[in-house]
Formats: structure tokens, C-alpha cells, sequence
């Protein structure tokens, strides 16, 4: 049995949810892009001035985890709901820029680097 959930089956979950509360007045383009930067925020403080080791022993950690899961499922649901308003394909978009990144970061000049394109 495959129990892969697709993004758009997740952006309808969160559209559902946000429906039923009627927060769409709140949703306009601005705002949702702010509260996502808001919640990347929040995601980034979870790993601020923490080493490497730090960071492992929190994905370790089944407390620290969750509280991962949770920040990162937050940025997700804004960006959801960012593409829902702007009426964007979250997964064709995804797939295109794929093919754009392809082109900046052939193999065979990337693999082993963390150089940006413009460098290769």
C-alpha cells in the first residue's frame, strides 16, 4: 500500500483547515510571505550557536525533534498557502527549477562542491 501524500493533496488539508477557522481575509500575498519568514526564523533559532554535535543530539532527541518537525511543518503550511494564493504549482515549479539548476550545476563541474554556479 502507498502511502505517499502529494503536495497538492497537503495544500488541500491546509486550505480545509484554514477554512474552517475563515483566516482567508488574513491571507494575502504580503503577509503570508512575512509569517513564512517568520516561522523560517523561528526554525533557524532552534540552531542558533549550536555546534554540530549540538544539532545531532537534538535530532536525537525525541523532544528537540518534534519541535524540528514542527517548525519546519510550519514554514511549509505558510508556503502552502503562499502558492495557493498566488495560484502556483508547487510541484511543477518545483520540477522547472530543477531543470534551471541542472544547467547552473552540470555534474561533472559540481559533484564534490559547494561552489555557487557562477564560480564552477
Amino acid at each position: 500500500m502507498d502511502n505517499t501524500t502529494t503536495i497538492e493533496q497537503l495544500k488541500r488539508e491546509v486550505i480545509q483547515f484554514r477554512d474552517l477557522r475563515n483566516w482567508k481575509q488574513f491571507h494575502d500575498i504580503k503577509n503570508l510571505s512575512m509569517g513564512m519568514s517568520v516561522e523560517a526564523a523561528e526554525l533557524q533559532e532552534l540552531f542558533l550557536w549550536k555546534t554540530s554535535a549540538e544539532i545531532d543530539a537534538m535530532l536525537a532527541s525525541q523532544k528537540d525533534r518534534k519541535r524540528i518537525e514542527e517548525e519546519c511543518a510550519d514554514v511549509f503550511v505558510f508556503l502552502l498557502y503562499l502558492a495557493e494564493a498566488a495560484g502556483l504549482d508547487l510541484s511543477a515549479a518545483v520540477r522547472d527549477k530543477l531543470v534551471i539548476n541542472g544547467r547552473k550545476y552540470p555534474v561533472e563541474k559540481s559533484y564534490n562542491s559547494s561552489k555557487k554556479y557562477t564560480e564552477l
